[in-house]
């Protein structure tokens, strides 16, 4: 499965990231705490790499844990604070105000010195859907920005003033310019980071079952009520789900494209319980 996706709007995104580097004093990047390989735009450290940064692992309720905390130990290790988020709820976020005033404590010194009193601005980025504008409207405590649950909402750069003293600054979602890595293609559309319409759903539904089937066989066990020996391929798997949920056409024939949107619906809510696609010992 090799996606090829790299519409207009990312191409100018990239642009304007890069002129407004100048207007902010640090960085926030937003990764899916399931997939922070993949949801990590390659382009944003290229871009960010003279910005002090703070990275927020959001959606860290859909994640395993133990995982989570291995990850915020692995970028500790880079000298990059990396904290748990749900950005929804707000769970995490506490600290993030007083973490971003340390990490530019000399630059807020200097300007006290200098008797200059000026708000610290932030940019805040990351892969479509990865939850930047549910963040800032958490911070801001109220909904300031458009979010739903589908890629590529926001349009354009936004300025929301969350205190006197911490200004931040909303992205547009950046893609790379192709995703030839398989997996990484795989585990964005598993998440929603891509669009379903760019895909092939019935193929993708047979990947995500055959990575459940390999890694998490009692998860489906306990979603779709399918006993284990009734778990012999990624093809029986699919017909024993159509056929327990009801997704089938008159003649009794499975109805896999159902059955597919099904089955990411449930990964994508974390229907199944925790599950965390990539770890530090894979990097």
């Amino acid at each position: 499965m090799n996606i090829n996706w790299y519409p207009g709007h990312m191409a100018k995104t990239k642009r304007l990231i890069s002129e407004d580097l100048k207007l902010v004093d640090a960085v926030v990047e937003v990764l899916d705490a399931r997939i922070p390989v993949s949801s990590k735009n390659p382009d944003i450290d290229t871009l960010c790499q003279n910005k002090p940064k703070i990275v927020l692992l959001n959606k860290s309720d859909m994640a395993d844990d133990a995982v989570t905390d291995r990850w915020v130990s692995y970028y500790a290790r880079q000298g990059i604070l990396a904290l748990k988020v749900n950005c929804e709820n707000g769970a995490g976020l506490k600290r993030i105000s007083s973490d971003l005033k340390e990490l530019l404590k000399e630059k807020l010194e200097r300007n006290r010195q200098k008797g200059v009193f000026k708000p610290i601005r932030i940019m805040v980025v990351g892969i479509p859907n990865s939850g930047k504008s549910s963040f800032i409207n958490r911070m801001a405590n109220k909904q300031r920005l458009k979010t739903e649950d589908r890629p590529g909402v926001t349009v354009h750069k936004q300025w929301v003033k969350i205190s006197n003293e911490i200004e931040l600054m909303d992205t547009p979602g950046i893609l790379w310019p192709k995703l030839g890595d398989e997996m990484v293609a795989l585990h964005l559309a598993f998440t929603g980071a891509i669009k379903s319409q760019i895909l092939d759903v019935e193929e993708l539904g047979v990947y995500l079952i055959d990575y459940l089937l390999q890694n998490h066989r009692e998860k489906l066990v306990q979603r779709y009520q399918i006993s284990l020996d009734e778990l012999d391929d990624k093809l029986t798997v699919y017909d024993k789900i159509a056929l327990k949920r009801g997704y089938i056409f008159k003649k009794n024939d499975p109805d896999y494209e159902r059955c597919a949107n099904a089955v990411l619906d449930d990964f994508k809510n974390a229907r199944f319980g925790k599950i965390t696609l990539e770890t530090p010992e894979e990097v």
